[in-house]
Formats: structure tokens, sequence, C-alpha cells
């Protein structure tokens, strides 16, 4: 039976273990511990993603990731009513370790009840909040599962993931001639405002119900009374839409050409990414249908709809594994206010349980 004050105290205890994008290893070691009370056999690929393996044909994969946005250091959670929050000074760690600690609640359950349930394989893996990283140098030989249920969307796990945006994030340095802003300034080429001509030629926002474009942070000069040398701004834009894409990458392009065209003189250099790639699962699809079939046993009502985020799904998906992503109680992540709904813990870990022992 599901322990609503084990799964609250292991949510509180994994959630002050540090482990921002690139220190996951204190997270991975505790895991470690954790699963290897549990029976699985712990093992580590080259990029320290981590993998919890047993016996048996066709295991399921169990996955979420490690690591936590900043700032994420120091974290003191706090229960207050039927919320687990921070003290506001840092987020909470929700995502994703609500998802983690649902599946630890879910398998703990399972072994107490004496009961049966199906072979599994858990990986966790890092850096998925800087790009999937983890998941896109992820060992596939090592991967054993042929389905898979990602635990990291946002709101209660009623929430089924359908579709995901493909992600291409961009870097623009910008290199003028720096002056001295009052005798001479003349002589100087400011990179400020070549990079805010190029951003001002771009879209921002949201563009349709399935595309975004958001040009996130800008840096640039080094005093105030000197014409600014360099500037660099970075952005990001997704799209389900194959033709919208490739027309915001021309968009792109034609901005710092026409930068180019205008001040001869600077060096502008770009660089753009696909971090990772859309994927869409239609309603009927097998682990869809899985999905929503253990929501419905467990008297939950399913609500499928797509994400702008990505997760390590869009991976798996592209890697030929069907991966079906559901909420993990966790709201307002990637922020100071993120808490997690007790109630709503309590039910993805209780998803979690009838999806393993569901016949």
């Amino acid at each position: 039976m599901i322990d609503r004050d084990r799964v609250v105290n292991t949510l509180c205890e994994i959630v002050q273990i540090d482990s921002p994008s690139g220190e996951e290893e204190a997270m991975a070691q505790d895991l470690n511990r954790r699963l290897t009370a549990l029976g699985f056999v712990i093992s580590r690929d080259a990029h320290g993603n981590l993998f919890a393996s047993e016996e048996g044909s066709n295991p399921l994969m169990l996955s979420a990731h490690m690591d936590t946005v900043d700032p994420g250091r120091g974290i003191k959670p706090q229960v207050v009513g039927d919320r687990i929050q921070s003290d506001g000074t840092t987020i909470l760690g929700g995502d994703c370790k609500a998802g983690i600690a649902a599946v630890l609640e879910a398998l703990e359950s399972i072994k107490q009840d004496g009961g049966s349930r199906i072979p599994l394989q858990l990986i966790y893996t890092r850096g998925e909040e800087i790009g999937l990283v983890g998941a896109r140098n992820l060992d596939f030989s090592m991967v054993q599962a042929k389905h898979a249920v990602v635990f990291d969307g946002n709101g209660p796990v009623s929430m089924v993931t359908t579709a995901s945006p493909t992600y291409v994030s961009f870097d623009v340095r910008i290199t003028g001639r720096s002056a001295h802003a009052g005798v001479e300034p003349e002589k100087g080429l400011s990179a400020i405002r070549i990079a805010a001509d190029i951003i001002g030629r771009l879209p921002q926002g949201r563009l349709d119900d399935e595309t975004t474009i958001n040009v996130g942070s800008i840096t640039g000069g080094s005093v105030r009374n000197t014409v600014p040398e360099e500037a660099f701004f970075s952005g990001e834009f997704r799209s389900r839409s194959t033709e919208t894409l490739d027309l915001l990458r021309l968009q792109i392009t034609n901005a710092l050409d026409a930068a180019r065209k205008l001040y001869t003189e600077a060096k502008i250099v770009e660089d753009l990414d696909i971090s990772f790639h859309t994927y869409t699962l239609p309603d009927d699809h097998e682990m869809v249908q899985r999905a929503t079939n253990v929501l419905t046993d467990i008297n939950l009502k399913p609500q499928l709809g797509p994400t702008g985020g990505g997760t390590d799904a869009n991976v798996f998906n592209r890697r030929g594994i069907p991966a079906v992503v559901v909420g993990m109680s966790t709201n307002l992540m990637h922020t100071n206010r993120e808490y997690v709904d007790i109630l709503d813990l309590v039910d993805t870990a209780r998803f979690c349980q009838a999806l393993l022992t569901r016949v």
C-alpha cells in the first residue's frame, strides 16, 4: 500500500542532495544505495548515467533524470498543508525528483506487500536540464527495455504527453571595435548596438500553438565609457513543424546577413544546434493506451496533449524505444515558487504501482 508519509519523506530527503546539472554524483550514489537494497544490479555508462537492472525478459523502462536547475543548492523543503515547497530562496527540485520518489515508493510498496510485478530496467540520466545531454550520450547497448515510461511531466500523473517539439539553440557572438566613448566614439563600432539590431529583426514569443522563439540572454561590453567591442546573445526556437523550423532558421540567417552587410567591419559568428527532435504519439499508440488504461483503473481521468518542453522521451522515441511521459506532481518548475502537490505525488506512486502490477 502506498505510504503517504514515506513518499513525502523520501522526496524531502532527496531534494536536499545537491545535484545541479553536471554535479549529479551524490544523487547517483544515493540511488545506488536505495535501488541495491531493492534488489537491482547497478551499472553506469561512460557518461555517468545510472542503470538499475534485474532478471526477467522484456523489462519495462522507467526513467527520470538526476539533475536539477539552479538555484538548486542547499534546498530546504517544507511541508505546508498539502504541498511540499522550498523556503523560497531556491527551487524545490521536484523536477525531476518527485518522479524518482514516486517510483521508489511504488517499488517499496510492492516489496512490502509481497506482490508480484513485471520486470524493470530503471534509467536515471545526467544533464537533462541542459539539453538532454545524458540521454543523448546514453550507451544504448546497455538498454534492455523496448518500451518506456518517463516520469518528467508537469502537473498530475494524469497529464500524459503525446507530442514534443524539436528544439534548436542559437548562440551569436559579435566583435566590433572599442574606443573611448567620450573622446572618440567615431572610431568605435558598438557590438551591443549590432546585437540589438539583429535581435530586433527576430520574432519573439509564441508564434502559433506549436512554435515559440526566445532570446534568453545577452552580455557585452566592459565599462560604461568604452564603446563595447564584444557582445554575445543566445536563444532558442521550438516547433513540431519542420516547415516552421526551416523558416525560423532562415529568418535568423537573414537577420545575421543583413547585419553583416550593414556593419561590414564587424565579425559576426553564429552557432545553431538541434538539442532534441520532435515526436508525436497518436492517442491509440500502445504506450499511450497503456498509461491511460492504468490511470482509468485507479479512477484518474487521463488528459492527453502536447508539450512545449523536451524530455528524455524525445531521445528514446527517436532511438526506436516508444516512450510516454506522465506528470510527476510538480508545478511551477524552474522557479523558486515550485511546489509538489502531495495528493498528486501519492497518485503518481499509485499509478506506478498499478503500472507494474497490472495484468
